[in-house]
């Protein structure tokens, strides 16, 4: 039997970190962080949160896309700082895993506004189209 991939099993238990803190399972997180005790472990953890983090802030307007490189580098002079202490380095995955949850909450209200910003220019084309366009701009004007 071949041992495991040590980067396929670091990406393993960053997605399931990152589900158990989206459920507000303290426990399974606490439970998850206590099992894996070797430093090299608790990187390959955290390059799997963090090539998340990455690729998921790429879509983020770019406001919120230079805040969250910000945070990346914070958190990288997190996990710097704590590069032999496993206590420290769950400390580090546990930011690193909640960051990846504001990701996904500024993607979906990123999402939300542009979906409404659709909406509204729509509805405007329709009412330029219909000879509409003064009323409907009256009302949105304030």
């Amino acid at each position: 039997m071949t041992p495991p991939d040590p980067a396929a099993e670091g990406r393993r238990r960053a997605d399931l970190l990152v589900t158990l803190l989206a459920d507000d399972d303290t426990t399974g997180v606490d439970r998850l962080l206590a099992g894996v005790s070797e430093v090299r472990d608790l990187v390959f953890t955290g390059a799997g949160l963090t090539s998340v983090a990455r690729a998921e802030a790429r879509s983020l307007p770019p406001a919120q896309r230079a805040q969250a490189n910000t945070r990346q580098e914070r958190l990288g002079l997190l996990r710097n700082a704590n590069a032999t202490n496993p206590e420290g380095l769950r400390v580090w995955l546990r930011r690193a895993a909640q960051e990846i949850l504001l990701i996904r909450a500024q993607q979906a209200v990123a999402d939300r506004v542009a979906a409404g910003d659709q909406e509204r220019t729509a509805t405007r084309l329709a009412a330029e189209a219909n000879g509409t366009a003064a009323a409907s701009r009256t009302a949105t004007t304030t």
